[in-house]
């Protein structure tokens, strides 16, 4: 029987998680009214609103912009991410630690500050506005995660299964492919979902890269709110949310997120 104890810390822990998911317990319902403006409680019950999202191009387009720029973009960092933190982990050369912070550097900034300066950079030689330009800028801030996923993946490793494949005579490629790839499975995984999640949402740093051409969904949320506010925008931030959390279940689904980072403790 597990009795029950009051702990400040567990009442301070659900009193923050209470505030940062009470807009959520205000904006779901809300998109449900049948009223053609905002209200909470909504005044009668209503899909109508998210009907209406298939009505406006620029949401349809802008979702699909957004979808094919995350897709890219974690494909591509977890592929970079991944030999970093291997090589991070697995080998010793001189400027390891500077190397390390070097690749996690972009978590510590804020995210305003790194928008300035690759707009400024970028202007420099030609691709802001660019595809290309908003996905280095994505890189920049996704790389880091599949580096410290990856990172932690690497502190339980074996790597005497590593040098039983090589005594038999499997080649460095082989070794990596059929033994540690398949090891470091789940960090590589959460890390590409990690990395999708991170630029689909991005708004700060698309801000001073997109252009009108290729707009991004959250970017055109934004837009939409300065001139409206009714319950369509509420309806398509609902969709969004509950998009974002399918990677996020499917991936405690099939791995568990305590294990990849490393909360999970075994009883033996």
């Amino acid at each position: 029987m597990r009795t029950f104890r009051f702990s400040w810390l567990g009442a301070l822990t659900f009193i923050v998680l209470l505030f940062v998911i009470s807009p959520f317990i205000v904006l779901i319902p809300s998109s449900l009214t049948s009223a053609k403006f905002l209200s909470f409680p909504p005044q009668g019950f209503s899909f109508q609103w998210y009907a209406k999202i298939l009505d406006r191009p620029e949401f349809i387009d802008s979702f699909i912009f957004s979808i094919e720029l995350a897709v890219v973009t974690a494909i591509v960092a977890t592929i970079l991410g991944t030999l970093a933190g291997f090589s991070i982990a697995k080998h010793k050369f001189r400027g390891k630690k500077i190397v390390n912070t070097f690749l996690l550097s972009p978590l510590s900034v804020p995210s305003l500050i790194v928008g300035i300066a690759v707009l400024i950079y970028f202007t420099k030689i030609g691709i802001a506005g660019s595809f290309l330009g908003l996905l280095l800028a994505h890189l920049l801030i996704t790389i880091p995660y599949v580096v410290r996923l990856v990172l932690t993946g690497m502190t339980s490793f074996d790597y005497s299964l590593e040098k039983a494949a090589a005594i038999v005579g499997a080649k460095p490629i082989r070794v990596f492919w059929d033994i540690t790839l398949p090891l470091i499975r789940p960090a590589v995984f959460s890390g590409f979902i990690f990395s999708f999640l991170n630029s689909f949402d991005n708004v700060t740093l698309s801000l001073f890269l997109v252009s009108p051409q290729q707009m991004t969904l959250p970017l055109t949320i934004f837009s939409y709110i300065q001139e409206n506010v009714d319950p369509l925008i509420s309806a398509v931030s609902t969709a969004v949310i509950l998009l974002s959390l399918i990677p996020v279940i499917l991936l405690e689904k099939v791995y568990g997120l305590q294990r990849l980072f490393g909360m999970e403790t075994n009883s033996h």
